[in-house]
């Protein structure tokens, strides 16, 4: 009987392991260290952005990435013509810039930047306008905001080098959402994935990224939740995983109940 206890406490502590760290049941569902990975992010914390990135910024002058990047900053790759969740990546940072009380241009700011070679800075403007103009801080956010495009050997190495995997289909594009972190000497300190971003972490990215920083992405339970359908452009909820793991756990709670409880003694 000992010998069963000793094998069902031991079976129950690599269960609530598996719950507690689903990276190790579903890889698939979270940000992906496989360089093979076809649409999705690979996350390269710790590498540093090339010096060879060329872009062409509001004022339709040609600038270098890095040059750009003199404070903690945040880079998201979009492209403006989207019909997908290029809208609600960007609605969300904007949201979360107006909950923030970090101040956009001073504290830190944020570089959208067009993979499609084909779009000019014209429909970056617009776009951009068309941001500002859901927030409460505008004019705050207008001087922390840069939008930008850029030609196709710049896009492959700005999105190689953060792990950004997309792939083109027909005049669109399949792409997940997600935003990196750098610290102001260009070095990857942080991924943020999804569609909605928590301003404290948002403002714990940012000020780890300003002391040059890195850690793992915070969402990454909630991705574990999330799964991302090329077909649809979207995350949408996982009912299997998210179904079978409540009954896994509320299992592991009745097993841990009946190991546990005191047991009654036998009347003589």
């Amino acid at each position: 009987m000992k010998v069963f206890y000793a094998v069902a406490w031991y079976f129950s502590l690599i269960v609530v392991t598996s719950i507690l760290f689903p990276n190790n049941l579903y890889p698939q569902a979270l940000t992906s260290d496989n360089q093979d990975v076809e649409i999705g992010v690979v996350e390269h914390l710790d590498d540093f952005l090339p010096d060879s990135v060329f872009l062409i910024n509001e004022q339709g002058k040609k600038v270098i990435l890095n040059d750009v990047i003199d404070k903690p900053t945040v880079i998201n790759f979009v492209y403006y013509r989207c019909p997908g969740i290029c809208s609600p990546l960007m609605e969300a940072i904007a949201s979360v810039m107006d909950k923030s009380d970090l101040v956009a241009g001073e504290d830190y700011q944020v570089l959208t930047i067009s993979f499609d070679p084909r779009e000019t800075i014209d429909l970056g403007l617009r776009k951009k306008e068309s941001y500002l103009n859901l927030m409460q801080k505008k004019e705050m956010a207008a001087k922390g905001w840069h939008f930008f495009v850029s030609d196709s050997a710049s896009i492959i190495r700005a999105t190689n080098a953060t792990g950004f995997k997309y792939k083109k289909t027909g005049n669109d594009f399949l792409h997940a959402a997600s935003v990196t972190v750098v610290s102001p000497n260009a070095k990857i300190t942080r991924y943020l994935n999804g569609m909605y971003f928590l301003p404290f972490e948002w403002k714990m990215a940012i000020v780890e990224a300003s002391k040059g920083q890195s850690g793992p992405t915070l969402n990454k339970v909630l991705r574990f939740c999330y799964s991302y359908d090329p077909v649809g452009q979207t995350y949408v909820l996982n009912i299997t995983k998210v179904s079978g793991t409540l009954i896994m756990f509320f299992a592991i709670v009745l097993l841990l109940y009946l190991i546990l409880k005191p047991r009654r003694k036998k009347v003589e």
